[in-house]
């Protein structure tokens, strides 16, 4: 059985653009490929660190790297501000890596939407730090 997603679509206003938000939050949150994948256009141009994607076939395997790596991920979405179908969005994550470090990231988005809701273009730049058990933020 096939799920049927209803997704915010811009033009935002601060609102919609923080429940479209919030629906990319939580589908990251799960650490399903597919269903992260949900979000995005089919020609999805990502840049995630120094990890460049073009597709959603791409953008699919790299999640699926991703989340083995990524053990415990969790991410916190803060929108910044939105413009037409446009989102700038600060980010925070935690995760355990490969070796059982955990680790914290936190930087910006850049978002570009089509008219579906759906990502089409993302930019992401971050800052990726190691922390102890008791340092972590997200839990």
């Amino acid at each position: 059985m096939e799920r049927t997603i209803q997704i915010p679509t811009p033009p935002w206003d601060m609102e919609k653009a923080a429940e479209r938000l919030k629906f990319e939050e939580e589908a990251w949150n799960t650490r399903d490929p597919e269903r992260i994948s949900e979000g995005y256009a089919d020609n999805i141009e990502m840049r995630d660190g120094i990890a460049f994607i073009n597709g959603k076939s791409e953008l699919k395997s790299f999640l699926v790297k991703k989340v083995a790596e990524h053990t415990h991920f969790r991410l916190k979405l803060a929108l910044w501000g939105a413009l037409k179908a446009r989102m700038a969005v600060r980010f925070e994550a935690e995760w355990k890596d490969q070796f059982g470090q955990w680790v914290h990231a936190y930087g910006v988005q850049v978002l570009q939407f089509n008219e579906n809701g759906q990502i089409e273009q993302r930019f992401a730049s971050q800052e990726i730090v190691t922390v102890l058990t008791n340092e972590r933020k997200l839990s």
